[in-house]
């Protein structure tokens, strides 16, 4: 997967349907998220992101792509998100790694929320 694309799927995560959610994270995620219990797993984890709402406005800031293996891509990057009047900002990782060609799902992300979200 090209840089462009990683940046688009990772976009589409930020605004996905439920549906997408279930498609794209992986069965076996793992996510450290700034909601109780903080760490979720497996189906876990992909209703913790599933049941939130989507936003609006999606913006990459401070990104990085590496590929240390054939299959697995990991990212980090800042966010700022917004929907109406709510704001986030956060520091991210994701990793993806390869089903088969051009099939990637999420197999862990994680957010640290940073000062300025409302």
């Amino acid at each position: 997967m090209d840089d462009s694309r990683i940046w688009s799927f990772e976009e589409s995560l930020w605004v996905a349907s439920d549906e997408e959610y279930h498609q794209n994270v992986d069965a076996d995620c793992v996510m450290a998220l700034g909601t109780d219990p903080h760490v979720f797993a497996g189906e876990d984890a992909v209703n913790a992101v599933s049941n939130t709402p989507k936003w609006d406005s999606v913006a990459f800031s401070d990104q990085h792509v590496s590929r240390p293996q054939e299959g697995l891509i990991v990212i980090g990057y800042k966010v700022e998100a917004s929907r109406g009047d709510k704001s986030f900002r956060a520091a991210c990782t994701s990793v993806y790694r390869r089903i088969e060609h051009e099939d990637w799902t999420v197999v862990q992300h994680a957010e640290l929320p940073l000062p300025g979200h409302s």
